[in-house]
């Protein structure tokens, strides 16, 4: 029996322990009578002007991004303030101060806006005004970014501006950059809509914003409280059912909501007390919750806004995106399942067995119509409609599927909805508009390709490496950076790496089985034609290397084109960001600075570290499933290929789940459980033999009904 951990904190106490002491002054600026309503109505008409923006606006993208930078930056120096604490005197002079930057923000956006002309008449050469106007507004984001997220990606930014218009001349080797003009930096960091104002910005505005205010009208229909509902009568009743519908409740929520923290404190202050009384551990129910809600930002359709930030970097459609990345959330939350069910039975957690509970039927009685913007937004999206009028449409079903419901919203509940909306990615907003400069800034000097360039030449062109230096890059940058922003970083500096990388495997494999296409076999003439009898039969791997290695650097891109179909290299470059993507969520859970186990640590009254430790070991999958992307078709394979990997993969990630535990139905020994590594491994290993995979499953399906019936009787306690 695991010992228990510290009594969970008291009931309404887990939010109070979350926020810090700006988090509180910033409820107190809400909270006042004059100020909390202008912030309301500010954060009104900042949703219905976006909504205007996405739907029937015909201002130019960067105007818009203008504007998406004032009017999020009115509300984040009016709802975060400059500092905390002080006297009554010292805070009115604090918000003083924070209403003259939030309108000096928002005057940046109207001078772009009313002077942008003027500079293009004169001929690019900034006036007083301009240099006034661009450095105010730099200076600004950082601020408002300090405030949000902290020092990091200000510091980051500094370094990354100063090191174009200043000492990046001064570097030796790969990363010296002669230097651009301060008024060049300015003028593509703000007016020039390569910064601020970029292609990250765009999205912010369009795709994030409009889903986000989607989830956020969601929880205000009361489709929250359906998903707990729904989740319970699903998974409440098996054996440490509480576990399962913390599984199940964050998945769907998540897949809405977006956002891991939130996830954690909406779903966790119902579902960590439920696995508490059923007798889970204190820290294992913290650690599922953490780990579960972190999945919330691998579930489509959000993606915690990386789906949309992926669609623009590759080029692929969001629909896309999000059917691809369907089959690995759902492997992900079931990996997370396993240990529950490993724990429960080593824990012999008991069922809930509510009578209060209403029964499946009935909750979807009552409840179907939450279902229903769901599915008018999928229709949207197959049909042809962009994602942004897709979640219009879905917002507005919200409302129109609301009055099937016995509590349908008003006018009030539509306002809140927008305010809550607006809120709920002030953060994301001011977030993606400062990790624009550090895009500007990497595009601008190809330090990109520099530094995919050195990856691959550390990794010796290994893909295994390469994926694992990418993950310590992740865990290195997820201590300082939000998940959002790490992902961005990596993708930008890593992804051609990776991808190159992919797309050659996948041309090995062609080289090995001799099934290179006849147009591909013509560059091979030019660069080996004594070798070039070779490739009318299979060869080994080392065989394809050298034939490979034969081909100039300048032919490179040639031959893949060549060789791989279209949509394979389309499929290679989203699993290239979607390994990334992956992996950067693991600074949710992994310590030092793991927010989400931070979160559920808080409301289990548990340590902190400990809590991040065991939320790390349960999100194991974060680990596991980046390496299909890479080594099986389970991303651009047919359906068949795609459901044959993700049912082997299952079953593997169970036997590697079991012999990290060392439970399966009863306790192993340790040479079964040391067994276990290598048979998961057997289901797991990239190759063309199904009889491996099928030796691997009968192997473990072996030892799993012999462990069930060495497991002892034991009749599970019910707990009502």
């Amino acid at each position: 029996m695991t010992t228990p951990d510290p009594k969970p904190a008291p009931a309404g106490a887990p939010l109070d322990e979350i926020r810090d002491e700006s988090a509180s002054e910033a409820s107190e600026r809400l909270d006042h009578p004059l100020l909390g309503r202008v912030i309301f109505a500010l954060a009104i008409i900042t949703s219905l002007s976006h909504l205007y923006f996405n739907t029937l606006s015909t201002l130019s993208e960067l105007w818009i991004s203008a504007l998406h930078f004032g009017m999020f930056g009115l509300l984040c120096a009016l709802t975060t303030p400059l500092f905390r604490g002080g006297s009554a005197g010292s805070k009115r002079l604090v918000l003083g101060v924070d209403i003259f930057l939030g309108l000096a923000a928002l005057a940046c956006a109207c001078y772009l806006i009313l002077f942008e002309d003027a500079l293009y008449q004169r001929g690019v050469n900034f006036s007083t005004a301009d240099w006034v106007v661009s450095v105010t507004a730099v200076v600004l984001v950082l601020e408002f970014a300090r405030r949000t997220v902290g020092w990091f990606i200000p510091a980051l930014c500094i370094f990354a501006l100063t090191y174009v218009a200043w000492w990046g001349q001064y570097v030796d080797g790969i990363f010296n950059f002669p230097g651009l003009s301060w008024e060049t930096v300015l003028y593509r960091a703000f007016i020039g809509g390569q910064g601020m104002l970029g292609s990250i910005a765009r999205i912010s505005w369009t795709y994030v914003f409009m889903f986000i205010l989607f989830g956020a009208f969601l929880v205000k229909s009361g489709a929250g409280d359906f998903i707990i509902e729904l989740a319970r009568c699903a998974a409440g009743r098996f054996v440490g059912g509480p576990g399962f519908v913390a599984v199940f409740s964050s998945g769907l929520m998540g897949s809405v909501s977006g956002s891991s923290v939130a996830n954690t404190v909406s779903t966790g202050v119902i579902t960590i007390p439920l696995m508490r009384k059923a007798g889970f551990p204190a820290r294992f129910a913290a650690g599922v919750e953490a780990a579960a809600s972190t999945g919330g930002q691998l579930m489509p359709p959000v993606m915690g806004a990386g789906a949309f930030i992926m669609a623009s970097y590759t080029q692929v459609s969001y629909l896309t995106i999000i059917g691809v990345a369907a089959l690995p959330a759902l492997l992900y939350f079931l990996s997370v399942a396993m240990f529950v069910r490993i724990e429960a039975k080593r824990s012999h957690a008991t069922r809930l067995d509510d009578d209060t509970t209403p029964s499946l039927k009935e909750v979807l009685k009552d409840g179907w119509h939450y279902l229903l913007p769901l599915v008018i937004l999928v229709a949207a999206l197959i049909y042809g409609f962009t994602p942004t009028y897709a979640a219009g449409l879905a917002i507005v079903s919200v409302i129109a599927a609301s009055w099937l419901s016995k509590k349908p919203m008003g006018f009030r509940d539509i306002l809140e909805a927008l305010e809550m909306g607006t809120r709920n990615i002030m953060s994301t907003a001011i977030l993606l508009i400062t990790v624009g400069l550090i895009v500007m800034v990497v595009s601008t000097t190809g330090i990109g390709n520099t530094f995919s360039l050195m990856i691959t030449d550390w990794a010796g062109g290994s893909l295994l490496i390469t994926i694992l230096l990418v993950a310590l890059a992740s865990l290195i940058l997820g201590m300082g950076l939000p998940v959002t922003a790490a992902y961005i970083v990596l993708a930008t500096l890593s992804a051609p790496a990776l991808y190159g990388l992919i797309a050659q495997s996948q041309l090995l494999d062609l080289l090995m089985s001799g099934n290179l296409p006849e147009q591909a076999r013509a560059i091979f003439m030019l660069a080996a034609p004594d070798k070039f009898e070779l490739l009318n039969a299979p060869m080994d791997k080392a065989t394809a290397q050298q034939m490979l290695a034969l081909v100039p650097e300048a032919f490179s891109s040639q031959l893949l084109e060549q060789a791989l179909s279209a949509q394979a290299l389309t499929m290679a470059l989203v699993a290239a960001h979607m390994i990334i993507f992956w992996l950067s969520q693991d600074s949710n859970v992994t310590p030092p600075v793991c927010l989400t186990a931070f979160a559920a640590a808080a409301i289990a009254g548990t340590p902190q570290m400990r809590t991040g430790f065991t939320a790390w070991k349960l999100a194991k999958g974060l680990y596991i499933v980046p390496l299909l992307f890479a080594y099986s078709p389970l991303i651009g394979g047919d359906l068949t290929e795609m459901l044959m990997v993700f049912a082997f993969a299952l079953f593997g990630i169970y036997a590697i789940v079991a012999g990290m535990e060392g439970f399966l139905e009863h306790r192993l020994g340790w040479f079964v459980r040391l067994v276990m590594f290598p048979v998961g491994a057997l289901m797991l290993w990239p190759h063309q033999m199904l009889l491996l995979d099928l030796a691997g499953l009968v192997i473990f399906i072996g030892f799993f009904i012999w462990s069930s019936r060495k497991a002892p009787r034991l009749t599970p306690r019910v707990v009502a």
